[in-house]
């Protein structure tokens, strides 16, 4: 598991497979299944610290893709990386704010 988090970090995953399939797909996957976990519990009427809880949990996976496409990016370079780090920015406000 460290090496899947050590490899993007250190930008050794190719920027397209981080952008597209990580976090295009993985990610808004994970997001959108912790939300409406989210809102299922909201239906069960839990307490609202844990409904929240379980919405922001991918926060911080969230935030670490967005600066893992970042940093693969700056690495790359041009117009095409360039377009990649304004959708992971796009990408993590919709996320956070959804």
């Amino acid at each position: 598991m460290t090496g899947f988090f050590r490899s993007r970090w250190r930008g050794q995953v190719p920027l397209d497979r981080l952008f597209w399939r990580d976090m295009l797909l993985v990610g808004t996957i994970l997001n959108i299944a912790s939300s409406a976990l989210a809102l299922g519990l909201l239906g069960l009427k839990l307490p609202l610290w844990l409904v929240l809880a379980v919405h922001f949990l991918l926060v911080p996976y969230t935030i670490f893709l967005t600066v893992a496409v970042w940093r693969a990016a700056e690495k790359v370079g041009g117009f095409q990386a360039q377009l990649m780090m304004l959708g992971s920015a796009l990408w993590l406000i919709a996320t956070v704010v959804v």
